[in-house]
């Protein structure tokens, strides 16, 4: 897991984990690194309202943050789910 690891409160360093997210190739808000087991925060990709922990609306413009997939170093581990997103 990441030294750093997502609060109770849904947050990381200031940020909600939650909104609409673009994904960049540098100087992202968090880098992240997708797994299969123990994430820091299980992500659900939403078409709209992205309003609960955990729910990701992906943006091209606008976001309220923005992230950079990564395989080594990331500031936090998601897993990808359809259901139960949040704060494992």
């Amino acid at each position: 897991m990441a030294d750093v690891t997502v609060g109770a409160d849904c947050h990381f360093e200031g940020t909600r984990l939650k909104g609409k997210v673009q994904v960049v190739t540098s100087f992202p808000d968090i880098k992240v690194k997708i797994v299969d087991s123990f994430p820091d925060l299980k992500v659900k990709l939403v078409e709209s309202f992205p309003d609960d922990c955990g729910e990701w609306q992906m943006v091209d413009s606008f976001p309220d943050f923005t992230i950079q997939y990564v395989e080594s170093f990331p500031d936090i581990e998601i897993e990808m789910v359809t259901s139960f997103p949040g704060v494992p």
